[in-house]
């Protein structure tokens, strides 16, 4: 007799996963279903070469939430976080900057450009974790719907205004502005030094196909000010292990609690009758049935791959066209025979045990938007980089090392159309080698093996529509109830028994966990 489950996971990675995991601890039979043969989706731990275990996408943990590691137990399934020591900027005229965990030092380092920003600076901070705070229940919460609200939806709309008003009155004017500001004019208010600024700008364009001067993204870069790791803000860290640590975590606790977990299991469609889902098809033609289906995939592969526009309303149709993907990043992935040095601050220290930007000014970061709008991918990118091997040596051989760079900007429309993308894979890892090398010179002769990921790649391989890592951009008109669509932010679909609980949904992207957590919460609130 074939199994009936109360729910099937369309989607292994940390999403889907952390919704099973839910699903289970409350007694549900559950099934989660991965098409590769790896779980983790873009939170995967690979070892692509020999004794080199790369981060493949994801590379560090900035927004995992605290209470699904203590819910799900994380730390006893092996889940173990380092937190990024600091954040090193190299400038090209040979000086740098280094901001650390311990408020004096970042002070003096930031006082050798300015006196005034390294008073400024902890007094940003400070704020920036008030307004964090205001957000941060707001991550936690199935959106209201603000196009036909019943009474629950506009109490919570109430819950958020009142909370809104007991900020501070400067706080109320600064999460205003930077609802409509850019991160450029943002930071303005604050500082005057582009040597501080621009690496602080970038955090407002991660997923975004945006420039720093672009309206908006001054609340992106709030979202990544929302990290927390031991009960400390703003903090990023690794996984040892790699990122993929993360997601294997999430996947022993569900099948802690009775959870089954299937791998190279493709999924074809979801068959739709009389405006319900029924069953899953996978690719080799199985039939699985299930209460509810829950899809970890992004909203375009969900309801145009999968569902069918046939079977949706025409103006729910309309909604999901309109959702932005518009990918604007690649991944550049190596092996070391040695550490590398930058020629601001040489050799080994701790300055290599965080994160390292590439952001020499406000104008080159504008600049290489120029290109991107164009159909170009940045002569000269924004680099955000880390050696995880020097943290954790399982990652690499002894004396070897493994170098993670994340890079902005590569557009998936490139000229000639994405599908051209493989022909300039090779010339788009050299151009980030290239500007890599401009800081760090030697490091092109330390290269043992490069994995050159563009925006293509990441669809192909990881199914990431147009490449964008947050199944959709982080820009204001697809973030809260808006998510992905109006009327239909609440990880529940216009099709009957049909449910969402990835990055496309609330709150958005990130190595984070609440849209699986959210999506598990309405379903069993809902009767599932």
């Amino acid at each position: 007799m074939a199994v009936t489950y109360d729910q099937v996971i369309i989607g292994g990675g940390h999403n889907g996963l952390t919704c099973a995991a839910y699903l289970a601890r409350a007694g549900r039979k559950v099934l989660v279903l991965e098409a590769r043969h790896v779980l983790g989706g873009a939170a995967v731990t690979e070892e692509i070469f020999p004794g080199f275990k790369y981060s493949v996408c994801s590379y560090v943990v900035s927004l995992l939430r605290p209470d699904i590691i203590r819910d799900l137990q994380l730390s006893r399934h092996g889940l173990e976080l380092i937190p990024l020591e600091c954040s090193f900027s190299p400038y090209p005229d040979g000086s740098s900057l280094v901001r650390w965990p311990d408020r004096e030092q970042t002070r003096r380092e930031i006082a050798h450009f300015s006196r005034r920003d390294a008073e400024a600076y902890p007094i940003f901070g400070d704020a920036m974790i008030r307004l964090a705070g205001f957000v941060r229940p707001i991550l936690n919460m199935t959106p209201p719907d603000a196009i036909d609200p019943g009474l629950g939806d506009l109490l919570d709309l109430l819950k958020l205004g009142r909370s809104f008003r007991q900020l501070d009155p400067v706080d109320r004017l600064r999460k205003i502005q930077m609802f409509t500001m850019s991160a450029v004019d943002f930071l303005d208010r604050w500082f005057e030094s582009d040597a501080l600024k621009a690496p602080m700008a970038v955090s407002g364009i991660i997923g975004t196909f945006l420039g720093v001067r672009s309206p908006g993204t001054a609340y992106v870069l709030l979202h990544h000010y929302m990290g927390e790791i031991d009960g400390a803000f703003r903090s990023w860290g690794f996984a040892r292990g790699g990122t993929g640590s993360v997601s294997n975590a999430i996947a022993d606790s569900a099948r802690s609690f009775g959870a089954e977990i299937r791998t190279e299991a493709p999924v074809a469609r979801i068959d739709v009758r009389n405006g319900e889902a029924r069953t899953v098809v996978l690719k080799d033609g199985t039939e699985i049935s299930a209460r509810q289906i829950v899809s970890a995939v992004d909203p375009r592969r969900t309801f145009f791959g999968l569902v069918g526009r046939e079977h949706l309303d025409p103006e729910f149709v309309k909604g999901i066209d309109r959702f932005k993907y518009r990918g604007s990043s690649g991944k550049v992935n190596l092996a070391l025979d040695r550490l590398p040095s930058f020629t601001s601050r040489p050799g080994d220290g701790p300055h290599l045990r965080g994160d390292i930007a590439i952001a020499p000014s406000i104008d080159a970061l504008e600049l290489a938007y120029d290109e991107a709008k164009y159909g170009r991918w940045s002569s000269r990118p924004y680099l955000n980089i880390v050696i995880p091997s020097v943290v954790d040596p399982t990652l690499a051989p002894p004396g070897k090392h493994v170098m993670s760079i994340f890079v902005q900007y590569a557009p998936y429309h490139i000229e000639g159309g994405p599908e051209t993308w493989p022909q300039h894979r090779e010339a788009f890892g050299d151009t980030v080698i290239d500007t890599l090398e401009e800081y760090c010179p030697g490091l092109r002769d330390s290269i043992l093996h490069r994995q050159v990921l563009t925006p293509w790649d990441l669809e192909q391989e990881f199914g990431l529509t147009e490449g964008n890592i947050f199944h959709g951009e982080l820009s204001l008109e697809q973030l809260f109830f808006l998510r992905p669509t109006a009327g239909w932010a609440g990880y529940k679909t216009p099709v009957k028994n049909l449910w969402m609980c990835a990055s496309g949904t609330h709150p958005g992207g990130g190595v984070m966990g609440a849209p699986g957590r959210n999506a598990a919460r309405a379903l069993l609130k809902a009767g599932g």
